[in-house]
């Protein structure tokens, strides 16, 4: 395959279309990257399921206070204005539609905007957690993800074939290849590494590709 983006210039270029002070959860994993690419002059604030919003970056090595995490476990600070609250408050917020934007990973997703980011395999997790309520609860759903799987399947397909976390869910995705929305039922090219051809990304693509315009080149810094 073409050269790929890395997970760190994925999840710079999901960052870059984070509006200034908007509400942002970003799903455990992956995702958590998107927090440390704020462009200038920008600044989101960022929930946690666990209940903290408006943290502020990871400390230093050696020194975390434990007793200062977010939902994935890892250690952060505090900056001026953060707020602390109960788990079923921070859930209210979620589910009373008051976060602008939620980030997540995936294991699939449908031309129909489904989303499949959990898995009850071998490998999998128990429950499929708070992603069922934040793909619902949040305005925007947006992913971030490699365009195939290890073994060169395509992510982005026709029908999740895994449990579902959500239905109609998702709007836009970040890709190790490219920028894709979904509208109408459908995967829309919007951005595309300029050294791979449309009829490569296609081959890689579980789904037909839709044009509605030029599509730009996905150009990101090295990171």
């Amino acid at each position: 395959m073409t050269d790929r983006l890395t997970p760190t210039q994925i999840a710079w270029r999901a960052a870059q279309d984070i509006a200034d002070g908007a509400y942002v959860n970003l799903g455990i994993g992956f995702p958590e990257m998107v927090a440390r690419f704020q462009p200038p002059g920008r600044a989101a604030i960022f929930h946690t399921e666990n209940g903290i919003l408006g943290f502020g970056e990871a400390p230093p090595q050696g020194q975390e206070d434990w007793d200062l995490i977010n939902a994935g476990k890892k250690a952060v600070t505090l900056k001026p204005g953060t707020a602390f609250f109960h788990h079923a408050d921070s859930f209210a917020m979620v589910r009373g539609g008051h976060l602008d934007v939620a980030i997540l990973g995936a294991y699939e997703v449908a031309e129909t905007g489904d989303l499949a980011n959990w898995s009850t395999g071998p490998k999998g997790v128990p429950a499929v957690g708070g992603a069922m309520d934040l793909v619902h609860g949040a305005k925007r759903v947006a992913v971030i993800t490699e365009h195939v799987t290890r073994d060169g399947k395509p992510k982005l397909v026709e029908r999740c074939t895994l449990p579902l976390t959500g239905v109609g869910c998702v709007t836009r995705v970040y890709t190790s290849l490219a920028v894709i929305d979904i509208e109408h039922g459908h995967f829309v090219l919007r951005e595309k590494l300029p050294a791979l051809s449309l009829d490569a990304l296609q081959s890689l693509t579980g789904a037909r590709l839709h044009l509605a315009g030029p599509v730009a080149d996905l150009i990101v810094p090295e990171l």
